[in-house]
């Protein structure tokens, strides 16, 4: 199926990097991509291995992990749908990124894609754009790291989760309590936030005993009261 066909019924495609490409642009990407599904728990990019491949993220949610010298992973990052997957410009990867769920890619070759880029400085800059967004967020995650306690991170987590869930959550009714997955186990989530399994578990039923969130089973939870959520997020 043509890129052109793709694009047509693609979910993100407002929201992606492709979505402020003229027709000329998309004529050019056309030629390169195609789509793949990856199944969760499978790797698409290998840390230290040559850069192969760019993609837009249509479905799903991966994440980034580096390792630590003693062997360690470390969570660094999540892409969602509509995020940008790769390294253009890079050789080799810095990360290992590994679906978290099922998911599916626009995957374009990253040789040709950055000699579209080159070609396409409208398209670049676009690029550049998210790219500065991405190490805005890596900086507030660090403030997180460093000066929020285990409560605010958590709330700032849930809130940035519910932010994510858009269209793939549910309401009762339009103003009503959203419910969604999270893709993340609460020890993944320890290991991004900086927290231990039980540090996290623990503030997950403070937040529900508060009336603030549900907890109806499995990964699922509920905002119940976004305002409430939003302030134990706050720095004191």
């Amino acid at each position: 199926m043509a890129l052109s066909d793709l694009c047509t019924d693609c979910a993100v495609r407002d929201r992606a990097l492709c979505g402020s490409l003229s027709d000329q642009e998309l004529e050019a990407l056309n030629r390169l991509g195609q789509r793949r599904k990856v199944a969760r728990g499978e790797s698409v990019i290998w840390a230290g291995d040559e850069n192969l491949i760019c993609a837009n993220l249509l479905s799903g949610v991966l994440k980034l992990v580096a390792s630590t010298a003693d062997g360690r992973e470390q969570i660094v990052g999540l892409l969602y749908p509509a995020d940008f997957v790769g390294q253009p410009f890079g050789e080799h990867a810095d990360f290992t990124i590994t679906a978290l769920t099922d998911a599916e890619l626009c995957v374009f070759p990253r040789r040709p894609f950055a000699r579209v880029l080159e070609n396409h400085g409208r398209m670049e800059h676009l690029l550049l754009q998210r790219t500065l967004r991405a190490l805005n967020e890596a900086r507030g995650r660090m403030l997180a790291l460093a000066r929020k306690s285990a409560e605010e991170k958590i709330a700032g987590f849930l809130l940035d989760m519910a932010a994510r869930a858009g269209s793939t959550g549910c309401r009762a009714s339009p103003d009503g309590p959203l419910t969604f997955d999270l893709p993340l186990s609460r020890g993944q989530i320890a290991d991004v936030l900086g927290l231990t399994i039980e540090t996290v578990s623990r503030q997950m039923t403070k937040l529900r005993s508060a009336g603030v969130i549900g907890l109806p089973g499995g990964r699922a939870i509920t905002i119940a009261d976004q305002a409430g959520l939003a302030l134990r997020a706050e720095v004191a």
